[in-house]
């Protein structure tokens, strides 16, 4: 039987929340770390980072230590997508158990970087996420694209494309121990 991405979905997201506890911070403090030293390395000005959901890695560390030194924005929720908003705090749980900043009449149309959590990854680096198409729709709206992370806790990965022509590629996967770069995406139909 073919792998399909629901499939490969459900697999990754079992993947994800039957990982062991008791590393779980271990992963998520690695993963921090490495993705710091990645904004740094890029020399940037604007971040859109995201909320962690409680399975989703957890980047909570990299939004703090980052504040104070580059503008950073998160998702607002938007019908079936969203905009970028300031971060700042309190922030609010609205749909999907998701937290928002509070909403901004500022229209920002150019980030950075964005950091996008991924459910999985197929070999030509595009994401698999929790199939709402949210971040597929941002970012199709975007005049100017970002440089993209994506980031994981646990690798779950295939070299088998299996995403759609409008699912978002990144320019570089992170998880606490793999770093994958762009110039080894598999180009479809090779």
């Amino acid at each position: 039987m073919p792998l399909t991405k629901s499939k490969f979905r459900k697999n990754c997201l079992d993947k994800v929340k039957n990982l062991p506890a008791h590393n779980r911070l271990y992963r998520n403090k690695k993963l921090n770390q490495v993705l710091i030293k990645e904004i740094n390395r890029l020399k940037v000005k604007s971040i859109l980072f995201y909320y962690p959901l409680p399975f989703e890695a957890n980047i909570i560390d990299s939004i703090l230590k980052t504040r104070k030194n580059f503008k950073l924005y998160i998702p607002f929720m938007e019908g079936e997508s969203f905009k970028m908003v300031p971060f700042r705090l309190p922030l609010k749980k609205k749909v999907f158990d998701i937290y928002e900043a509070g909403n901004s009449l500022r229209k920002i149309n150019k980030v950075d970087i964005a950091i996008v959590p991924a459910v999985g990854v197929d070999g030509n680096l595009q994401r698999v996420g929790f199939g709402k198409g949210m971040y597929d729709r941002f970012f199709e709206k975007l005049k100017d694209k970002p440089y993209i992370i994506f980031v994981q806790s646990e690798l779950c990965y295939t070299k088998k494309l299996i995403c759609d022509d409008h699912d978002i590629a990144c320019d570089l996967l992170l998880t606490p121990k793999v770093k994958i770069r762009t110039s080894s995406k598999i180009k479809k139909g090779k």
